[in-house]
């Protein structure tokens, strides 16, 4: 009788260790399942509205409002310069630089240090107008470029700055940028640093 009694009672908790393995399986499939749906969804981040409308940020491209906001900053940020922010412009343009271009921009624009560290030779722009493509992740800005030598203006040119982008995951980084000539408009890409 107790050889009985043992029998059912090593017959129960071997049914309850087997169900037990299948139900942390089916977990362990499940938690696999979740990762791989949560790892290929497009990701998405509100941001606050700052202009007319809220921001989206999403793994699967770059908006065009987004695109848009940033080309606006980059374009003041790259475009204005004077010999007092030298470092600080270069040091900005290059933080938003992708690694890939950062070699060669930062050749280029240590050339514009160089000639023009230590003179009194400034530039500021002021935007007119802007065309962004987020699907070529390219974008254009048109203005004047203004020349100023000491406290005295020099030239007051119009201009058209093409801005190169790379976006990856949530991350919109510069490749490069350059004035637009009249060849460039009619297909050639621009020159890199202004």
């Amino acid at each position: 009788m107790d050889y009985s009694v043992g029998l059912a009672q090593s017959q129960r908790v071997i049914k309850q260790r087997n169900m037990l393995g299948i139900v942390a399986l089916v977990l362990a499939g499940l938690v696999v399942l979740l990762f791989l749906v949560g790892a290929t969804r497009d990701r998405e981040i509100v941001l606050q509205p700052i202009v007319r409308t809220p921001l989206t940020l999403s793994s699967s491209g770059v908006s065009r409002d987004y695109l848009e906001m940033v080309t606006r900053d980059t374009a003041l940020m790259t475009l204005n310069r004077s010999p007092e922010n030298l470092q600080y412009w270069m040091d900005s343009i290059l933080a938003i630089a992708t690694p890939e271009s950062h070699g060669a921009l930062k050749r280029d624009l240590m050339k514009i240090v160089n000639e023009q560290n230590g003179s009194t030779i400034s530039q500021y722009f002021t935007l007119t107008g802007m065309k962004v493509d987020p699907e070529a992740l390219t974008s254009e800005v048109s203005g004047t470029l203004h020349t100023v030598v000491g406290s005295k203006s020099v030239t007051a040119e119009p201009k058209t700055f093409r801005f190169n982008w790379a976006y990856r995951g949530l991350s919109l980084q510069l490749k490069g940028f350059g004035m637009v000539s009249k060849a460039d408009k009619d297909g050639a890409a621009p020159g890199d640093a202004s």
